[in-house]
């Protein structure tokens, strides 16, 4: 059973997509969250419970505090975010992003089947851990500077 949380603020620092998959992505001003979709024009995007990927600056800060100089985008995520450890959010958290939309966390990580370049540049990469995946439950416009306010969890 557990206890309505308190909500978390934080926000976003960039909106990145691509056509590939497997690539960086490239930020953009703004971009549509479609609803049971994902972001507009991202590879992606489509009827999956990985729909949009976000991670947060300060995961990507740690890959810079190696001497690598990787930006927003460079790890493949759809939202880079700061102020919340996103990924510490448990399974089934809702995220409003930018007052219009609804995100739902869906997946904590991922299995990196071919290492990325960050990867063989560092040995270390960090979207596999600290990386997450969402379900669009209401779309909208998102763009840097847009809040993102985890809700609390109703009780089980």
């Amino acid at each position: 059973m557990g206890k309505a949380s308190a909500s978390l603020k934080g926000q976003i620092v960039a909106v990145s997509t691509s056509r590939h998959k497997g690539k960086k992505k490239n930020n953009l001003p703004a971009c549509e969250l479609v609803q049971d979709k994902g972001l507009e024009g991202d590879a992606h995007a489509g009827d999956w419970h990985r729909q949009v990927s976000l991670l947060a600056m300060e995961s990507i800060s740690k890959i810079r505090e190696q001497g690598v100089d990787v930006a927003p985008g460079d790890f493949a995520e759809n939202l880079t975010t700061t102020g919340i450890r996103v990924w510490e959010l448990p399974l089934g958290t809702r995220i409003a992003v930018g007052g219009e939309a609804l995100l739902e966390v869906t997946q904590i990580g991922k299995e990196c089947h071919d290492r990325c370049a960050i990867y063989h540049q560092v040995g270390d990469c960090v979207m596999p851990r600290e990386g997450i995946f969402t379900r669009v439950l209401h779309g909208g416009t998102v763009k840097p500077g847009d809040e993102v306010l985890v809700l609390p969890q109703a009780d089980s």
